[in-house]
């Protein structure tokens, strides 16, 4: 089994698109044409994002866009402090500065603008 992505549902796909294009540092694609999906793949996995109004129509309104609040998107990048100062400004919520943990990673929380957390980190070698 391979884990292969994780799909985010939004009410509001431009600005989710762009967030997570400048938080990844990848251009989406948009294999069905744009709107209601698109993708942006890393080196770990794909980042998927629908528009509520496709999974009502095509999953059998299996999710309810900006309502999780149980998982974290962990991205592991080489500097915590320097992709602080890279997303700044569009980061609006953030939850936890950059922080060295007791186990020696460094780590900064914020929300995307649909509310989901996000964790960047970098291993304490």
């Amino acid at each position: 089994m391979k884990f292969a992505s994780v799909r985010l549902v939004t009410d509001d796909m431009p600005a989710l698109v762009a967030f997570y294009s400048a938080l990844t540092n990848t251009e989406p694609v948009t294999p069905f044409g744009p709107g209601d999906y698109a993708e942006l793949h890393t080196d770990g996995a794909i980042i998927a994002l629908a528009a509520g109004t496709a999974v009502n129509r095509y999953n059998n309104n299996a999710a309810v866009a900006a309502a999780n609040r149980s998982a974290i998107l962990e991205f592991e990048v080489d500097d915590v402090d320097a992709e602080r100062a890279r997303l700044g400004d569009q980061i609006t919520d953030f939850v936890q500065e950059p922080t060295t943990q007791p186990w020696g990673n460094r780590s900064m929380l914020f929300r995307d603008p649909d509310g989901n957390l996000i964790n960047l980190y970098s291993t304490g070698h």
